[in-house]
């Protein structure tokens, strides 16, 4: 006798609206919500950073997933990279004008977060 198993097809979930397109809530969250993006994002508001220091700032990060933050921050034109100097390389960071226009989302929420003792 031959076992067959009738699959059941699943759907994923998604946060799709009548047209097809994925929710504008679940856009920005791909560009700003992944771990540790939004508080790369957030500590260079201030200005360009080296490398080292922002690993110093960001403690609980490793070297590692800061880099591909930076990195993934980069290729969406939030983050400019810019080469200090070759030998040592030194590198630092600094949100382009897009980049800081995610802190318009992020303040709010820091505030938030603050006001609720979060």
């Amino acid at each position: 006798m031959k076992n067959e198993a009738n699959p059941v097809k699943r759907r994923r979930k998604s946060a799709l609206n009548e047209n097809h397109q994925t929710c504008p809530i679940e856009r920005g969250m791909r560009l700003i919500g992944g771990k540790w993006t939004s508080s790369v994002i957030y500590h260079l508001k201030d200005g360009p950073v080296r490398f080292n220091e922002l690993c110093r700032q960001l403690g609980g990060a490793s070297r590692k997933m800061i880099d591909q933050r930076l990195k993934e921050l980069e290729q969406n034109n939030l983050v400019k990279r810019t080469v200090l100097a070759q030998r040592p390389i030194a590198v630092s960071y600094e949100l382009t004008k897009f980049g800081h226009s995610a802190l318009e989302v992020l303040e709010p929420l820091r505030e938030w977060t603050e006001k609720h003792d979060i």
